[in-house]
């Protein structure tokens, strides 16, 4: 039998009107609380997804899946303890990008270009009582239609609490930088994501170009990787608002050292640990987790070309903003930095 990580459970109880606080209850025994039932097609309860990961299962699939993904727990617990020294405030916002799937008793904190489209779209296929079957038959697109996915914000204190305690809460992650990479051209160099270009591409040129064009301006749909670059670092870039989900930093995105996550799975070994999820939740039989057909995914190698024409000096500005993400998820810094 699996033991229950030494973090506890994580308890959101109300603090100064619309805000939450989030406090750390240890309990002593290692069994997760059975909270809402699960239910089945057939009307009887089944036992639910984050009692199959704590409680063992004789599946060889599953034994061998539950001792990478503790491995992986045990790694952020760590981290979090030797990193993070403040409890801090938690507002609805933050909750914002938590997934809930009511039916499989899950939360899942979706983390832009770690194949969160497709994972909306499976959660879609799961929430939908019937009306979508095929993960790769709902539009990209739909897939991010505010309103089709509930989210842990929704809920009130004690529906969050309920939620916290007998779901099974997983997350996605990726190396920093090549999710980063991936990032800048999927926003900048792709003609058709023009909101991008004029929210934010004119106003990386016109603060981090000299001299500009006026079309460039107008337009924004030439940035540089390293104004790209200078944008993220420049102090200003922040105060005036947050960064944009697809380059916000997962522990901002997810909060994973004030949310226990039972699962982190990771972009390098997607389908494996994907279908260990769906396999937790009783679905694996009826529901495949959809395979990238991209043949110019972003990787390391094409990370270390972006990087080739960023100097030292940013390369090691860029590298403390999203240290937290290396050293929180067990990414090595990569070889190809000068810093």
């Amino acid at each position: 039998m699996m033991r229950m990580p030494r973090g506890g459970r994580l308890f959101l109880a109300t603090c100064l009107g619309s805000l939450f606080v989030l406090v750390l209850y240890f309990q002593s025994i290692n069994k997760p609380e059975p909270g809402l039932k699960t239910g089945s097609r057939s009307g009887k309860s089944r036992r639910g997804p984050l009692q199959t990961l704590y409680n063992g299962d004789e599946q060889p699939e599953l034994v061998a899946a539950q001792k990478s993904l503790q491995g992986r727990r045990e790694v952020l617990e760590e981290a979090c303890l030797s990193h993070t020294r403040k409890r801090r405030v938690l507002s609805p916002d933050d909750l914002k990008h938590l997934i809930v799937d009511d039916k499989h008793s899950l939360i899942y904190c979706y983390v832009p270009k770690v194949a969160c489209t497709n994972w909306k779209r499976v959660l879609m296929v799961l929430t939908s009582d019937g009306r979508y079957t095929d993960p790769l038959a709902i539009p990209a697109n739909e897939a991010h239609v505010p309103g089709n996915l509930r989210t842990l914000s929704e809920f009130s204190v004690p529906e969050i609490n309920l939620r916290l305690r007998s779901y099974l809460k997983f997350i996605f992650v990726r190396e920093p930088f090549e999710r980063l990479v991936s990032a800048y051209r999927n926003k900048f160099t792709r003609s058709y994501n023009t909101a991008f270009h004029k929210r934010y591409g004119t106003k990386i040129i016109r603060r981090h170009r000299p001299n500009p064009e006026p079309e460039a301006l107008r337009q924004g749909n030439d940035v540089s990787f390293r104004e790209f670059v200078q944008y993220l670092v420049d102090p200003r870039t922040q105060r005036e608002e947050p960064f944009n989900e697809h380059w916000e930093r997962v522990h901002s995105l997810c909060h994973p050292c004030l949310i226990h996550y039972d699962v982190v799975g990771k972009y390098e070994t997607l389908e494996p640990d994907s279908q260990a999820v769906l396999r937790l939740a009783g679905v694996e039989g009826t529901l495949q987790f959809p395979t990238s057909g991209k043949s110019t995914r972003t990787d390391g190698n094409m990370a270390a070309g972006f990087f080739k024409h960023i100097s030292p000096f940013y390369q090691k500005k860029l590298f403390s903003l999203y240290r937290m993400d290396f050293l929180l998820f067990n990414y090595s810094t990569p070889e190809y930095l000068r810093i």
